[in-house]
């Protein structure tokens, strides 16, 4: 009994020590481990993406193709069209077509109207979109020229009336009271069939 308290006093100490440098192995082990970070990658917004890279819809649309190509009318084209397809599907040009005004690449719109004027063809004083491109063209007479109480200055919006034509247009109310139909316009000087044709879908008579 005497010897076991001796030698537990004598192991006690070796022990700690032991115990100690244990701990301190034990330690260092844990702060060698690599620290595995995680890293997130944030949603992205698909809906916005999909929002900003959505195209416009393509549209059916009528433009009215007038004056100097062989084949004059009404045409179905897209919104993503321009100016030289609606006149390339009228047939193209005539040679008498004057073209220096038209912007060929312009896009086109729903009721476009697009005009070619003859070389000669009487221009001045007139926007030059009322001549070969007026935008959006309303079916309701009240956007209509009313050839019995315009003036001049309106007159000469209509595509080939010129100022002398406008007033021929004056002088022959004056002479021979108001015009009763659209169609007595042609017997004003100077106005004729062709004349009549560009001008029958833009003047009214009340």
């Amino acid at each position: 009994m005497h010897l076991l308290k001796k030698y537990a006093k004598t192991m006690l100490f070796p022990s700690f020590v032991l115990i100690f440098i244990l701990f301190y192995f034990l330690q260092q082990d844990s702060k060698d481990e690599p620290f595995e970070s995680i890293s997130t990658i944030p949603q992205q917004q698909s809906e916005q993406l999909n929002n900003e890279n959505e195209e416009q819809p393509i549209v059916n649309i009528m433009v009215d193709v007038k004056g100097e190509v062989y084949f004059p009318g009404v045409y179905e084209l897209t919104t993503e069209d321009r100016v030289i397809d609606a006149i390339n599907l009228a047939g193209g040009y005539t040679e008498q077509a004057e073209t220096k005004h038209v912007n060929h690449a312009q896009k086109l719109q729903d009721e476009m109207v697009i005009y070619i004027p003859k070389k000669g063809e009487e221009l001045e004083n007139q926007p030059i979109e009322s001549i070969v491109m007026s935008g959006q063209v309303s079916n309701d007479t009240s956007d209509k020229i009313n050839i019995n109480t315009a003036d001049e200055s309106q007159l000469t919006t209509l595509p080939g009336i010129g100022p002398s034509k406008a007033q021929a247009i004056i002088a022959y109310r004056e002479e021979n009271g108001s015009f009763k139909t659209i169609e007595d316009l042609t017997n004003v000087s100077g106005i004729g069939d062709k004349t009549f044709e560009k001008l029958k879908e833009l003047i009214d008579i009340k």
